[in-house]
C-alpha cells in the first residue's frame, strides 16, 4: 500500500514535469498531496492505529471461531455503523434503517452453519465488528470532513505508519518466528513470495476503491458493500466449486439480492430528493437576492429626494419583486413635501422594513386609495 500510493504520486510528478496528461489523474481525479497540520496528524495515528487492530484482531479471532460464525457477526456491522454514525451528528431517514434489516438478517441465514466459538473468540469477533464500522466512520470523516483529503493521499499517510504497526504486532504475537523456522516460504520456493506480493496489489486496490466508495457515497453504503460481497463470495464459490449450500443460506442469498435492490433503490430517491431540495432552496436564495437589490435601490432613489428642493413629483416608478403593491406606483402630488412622505410610507407598508421619521397619523390628503 505505502509502494503503491508513492508510485501514484510518483507518476503524477512525472507527467507534470513533461507537461502530458496524467492518466492517474484522470482515473483518480484531482489528486494532490496535502501537508497534514498537528490536528491532521493525530487523526492519521489514530486511524492507522484503528486500521492495523481491524486486521490484526480480525485473523486472531478465526483462530477461536468458525469461519461461519466470523461471517455472521460481521454482518452486523452496517448496524453498528449506523449507531456510530448517530454519535457523530449523521442523519439516517426511517427507510434508509428499515431496508438495511433484510441485508444483515439475509447475510446471517446464507453463513449460517457451523457455529463453534469460545468466549474469548467471541470477544475478538464482536471487536473485530466494532473496529470496521469505526474504520468506515472515521474513514468517511476524513475524507469528506475538515481534511478531505484524497482517498490515495488518505492511504499514503496511514500506510507507512500501519505497516509499522503491524510488523510490531507480528513479532507480539510471534509470527515473525513462525516464518522464519520455515526458509523455504522465501528462499528456496518463489511462489509462496509471489502470492504475497499478488496479495499486496489486490490489497492496494481494494483499499483505494473502498475509500472511493466511502467519498463518493456513505460509510453505510461502503459496509453495505461489504455485506453484498460475503454473500456474492458463497453464490461464486458455489457455482465454481460445488460448494454444498443448505436451502436456508440459499434463501439467504436471495434476501441479500432483493435487500440491496431495496436499500439501492432507496438511496437513489434521497439522493433525487435532496438534489431537488437544494435546487429549490438556491432558487429561493436567488430570487431572495433579486428582491434585496431592487428594494435597495428603490429606497436609495427616494432618500436622494430633497423635500425642500423639490416642487412636484411627477412619477416614480417601482419595478417587480413587490407582492404587495401594482408593479407601477405612479405617485402624483402637487405638494413635493406631502409627495415624497406619501411614496416613503408606501414604500414602508410594501417592504416593511424602510425607516423614515413619517408621522402615519398625519393626514395624506392627495394619496389615492390605489397609492
Amino acid at each position: 500500500n505505502s509502494l503503491g500510493t508513492q508510485y501514484v504520486f510518483w507518476r503524477i510528478k512525472r507527467d507534470d514535469k513533461l507537461q502530458t496528461e496524467s492518466k492517474m489523474q484522470k482515473w483518480l481525479g484531482h489528486l494532490v498531496r496535502k501537508d497534514l497540520d498537528k490536528t491532521g496528524n493525530w487523526y492519521i495515528r489514530w486511524f492507522s492505529l484503528i486500521f492495523s487492530l481491524n486486521i490484526a484482531i480480525g485473523n486472531v479471532s478465526l483462530q477461536h471461531v468458525s469461519v461461519n460464525f466470523n461471517q455472521v457477526m460481521r454482518s452486523l456491522v452496517p448496524f453498528f455503523t449506523i449507531l456510530m454514525g448517530l454519535t457523530v451528528g449523521k442523519t439516517f431517514t426511517a427507510r434508509r434503517i428499515l431496508s438495511v434489516i433484510p441485508l444483515i438478517v439475509g447475510v446471517a441465514m446464507a453463513c449460517f452453519g457451523d457455529m463453534t466459538y469460545d468466549t474469548l473468540g467471541f470477544i475478538y469477533t464482536l471487536s473485530c465488528v466494532l473496529l470496521a464500522a469505526l474504520k468506515a466512520v472515521v474513514a468517511g470523516e476524513m475524507l469528506t470532513g475538515s481534511l478531505k483529503l484524497h482517498p490515495v493521499d488518505l492511504l499514503g499517510h496511514l500506510a507507512p505508519l500501519a505497516m509499522i504497526q503491524c510488523i510490531c504486532m507480528s513479532v507480539i504475537t510471534g509470527e515473525v518466528y513462525e516464518i522464519l523456522k520455515r526458509p523455504e516460504l522465501y528462499l528456496t520456493d518463489l511462489r509462496p513470495m509471489m502470492v504475497v506480493m499478488f496479495s499486496g496489489i489486490c490489497s492496494f486496490s481494494l483499499n483505494i476503491t473502498s475509500l472511493m466508495t466511502n467519498k463518493l457515497t456513505s460509510p453505510l453504503t461502503l459496509t453495505i458493500a461489504g455485506n453484498v460481497k460475503q454473500v456474492m463470495m458463497i453464490a461464486i464459490s458455489t457455482v465454481i466449486f460445488a460448494t454444498p449450500i443448505t436451502p436456508l443460506n440459499g434463501l439467504g442469498i436471495v434476501v441479500v439480492l432483493i435487500g440491496s435492490a431495496i436499500y439501492s433503490f432507496v438511496s437513489l430517491q434521497e439522493k433525487k430528493s435532496s438534489q431537488s431540495e437544494a435546487s429549490t432552496k438556491q432558487q429561493y436564495a436567488l430570487n431572495g437576492a433579486k428582491k434585496d437589490d431592487t428594494k435597495n435601490s428603490v429606497f436609495d432613489a427616494i432618500d436622494d429626494i430633497d423635500i425642500g428642493d423639490v416642487e412636484s413629483i411627477e412619477e416614480i416608478e417601482i419595478g417587480g419583486g413587490c407582492d404587495t403593491s401594482p408593479h407601477n406606483l405612479t405617485s402624483r402630488s402637487t405638494s413635493s413635501q406631502e409627495g415624497v412622505r406619501a411614496t416613503k410610507l408606501v414604500m414602508s407598508h410594501t417592504y416593511g422594513s424602510y425607516e423614515s421619521d413619517i408621522d402615519e397619523e398625519q393626514p395624506l390628503s392627495r394619496i389615492s386609495e390605489r397609492q
